[in-house]
């Protein structure tokens, strides 16, 4: 019979009863060595019992998977990093527009051989996406809704008000050129749904993190409610991809803003990734990774890919952009298949954790400062490139270190006890 580990000792007394037809021995001395014996060994076989039960329910590839789960993947906080700082430099020098104001010229005229090369780094987001669909479906795995919702809060919205605070007050500084949002747009942007309703951005990278929240909400009602496992990550990947493609077919704005068919292939990508990370012999998920693959480089070379065009500020290759994508899914899936663990460095810990603040202040802020360097104290454009990078990664090391480090735990306690009470 099979012993589950809810009833060994019910299961052990009942066989060892003895059965129509066990013969009764009456020697006087062997009764006694025998439920000696009997009894010693249920003990041990209880175990060795729960321990068969245990490896039933639990698979080897289950078991690696909570094993590599208790570990910091920290070759994910270097790619985080790397993301960041590839958006850093498509706003610094890869495109036109107010960094045209702050530098006084087109980048184009200051980085003549590298603003090419800048423009490919707003790609940074698509590979920001394929990580947050990993890492949201790796946070949510057996976590319920309440805790899922804080620890979301908790992580966005301390750096997040804390950017907001900051912008607004160094736009509102009479020598800044850059105008200030209304106070009342100001106001919404805390909220951060000021994009659906709207609102003038105190943030410009703010939209990436509309995108991320409705990712989350999806997550949340289709995965956590319910419970996360397997069956369902493979059906809602499978579903989203569906209705996504239909939207994009369809063109009905209300779709389009539920199921961000634009989007979605990096976020389903990363969800199949993470399934890698937990079984790497999952042969769906393998299908989830290069169908989505396949569609985000598409809709990345619509999105950003152009005919060549004298006037514009750069021709990017259509090459280029799938090669970038392509390169955020092996980076991701290398990590999740275990394959960059030598890179287990603790700096890279702490790269992850300035990715966040730094991404929400590098670009408003970078103008004020570069206009000050470049402008101000007649300072080479590579120089002032260099310096406003790492004075926007010491600004997000402030941040973490007297924000975050307090802001985050506080926030999330709050959001879990006084739920649940």
């Amino acid at each position: 019979m099979t012993i589950t580990p809810e009833e060994p000792r019910a299961a052990l007394a009942e066989d060892t009863q003895p059965g129509p037809g066990t013969p009764t021995v009456h020697p006087p001395y062997q009764p006694r060595v025998r439920r000696m014996t009997t009894l010693a060994a249920a003990p041990a076989r209880a175990r060795a019992a729960v321990r068969a039960t245990s490896a039933v329910a639990a698979p080897a590839s289950d078991t690696r998977a909570a094993r590599r789960d208790t570990g910091r993947l920290r070759a994910l906080d270097g790619l985080r990093l790397i993301a960041a700082l590839m958006v850093a430099l498509y706003h610094y020098g890869g495109r036109s527009g107010d960094i045209s104001r702050a530098w006084g010229e087109s980048p184009r005229s200051l980085f003549p051989a590298l603003h090419g090369l800048f423009a490919y780094g707003c790609l940074g987001v698509q590979i920001f996406f394929v990580i947050s669909g990993f890492v949201i479906c790796m946070s949510g795995w057996g976590r319920p809704l309440r805790a899922f919702f804080a620890s979301r809060v908790a992580r966005l919205m301390p750096a997040y008000w804390c950017a907001i605070v900051l912008v607004t007050a160094v736009f509102a500084l009479p020598p800044v050129i850059y105008a200030a949002v209304s106070p009342s747009d100001a106001l919404l942007n805390l909220t951060l749904l000021q994009q659906p309703l709207g609102a003038d951005r105190v943030l410009g990278v703010c939209w990436t993190l509309w995108i991320e929240i409705r990712f989350y909400a999806l997550f949340a009602l289709c995965l956590v409610l319910p419970g996360v496992t397997r069956r369902r990550v493979v059906l809602f990947c499978t579903v989203w991809t569906m209705l996504a493609a239909i939207a994009q077919a369809s063109g009905e704005p209300t779709l389009d803003l539920i199921l961000m068919p634009q989007y979605a292939a990096y976020f389903i990508g990363g969800m199949g990734l993470y399934l890698l990370h937990r079984n790497r012999r999952d042969t769906t998920a393998w299908g989830i990774v290069v169908i989505s693959w396949l569609i985000g480089q598409h809709y990345a070379v619509a999105s950003l890919w152009h005919h060549h065009d004298p006037a514009a500020f750069s021709h990017r290759s259509a090459t280029v952009i799938i090669a970038i994508v392509t390169a955020g899914f092996v980076l991701v899936g290398a990590i999740a298949l275990g394959a960059l663990n030598w890179a287990n460095w603790r700096w890279l810990t702490v790269a992850g954790a300035l990715t966040y603040p730094f991404y929400l202040v590098h670009e408003h802020l970078g103008w004020v400062v570069i206009r000050q360097l470049h402008h101000g104290f007649g300072i080479s454009p590579w120089a002032t490139f260099s310096v406003t990078v790492a004075g926007m990664l010491v600004l997000a090391w402030l941040m973490n270190r007297y924000i975050e480090k307090w802001a985050t735990p506080l926030l999330r306690r709050s959001l879990t006890t006084n739920g649940a009470r």
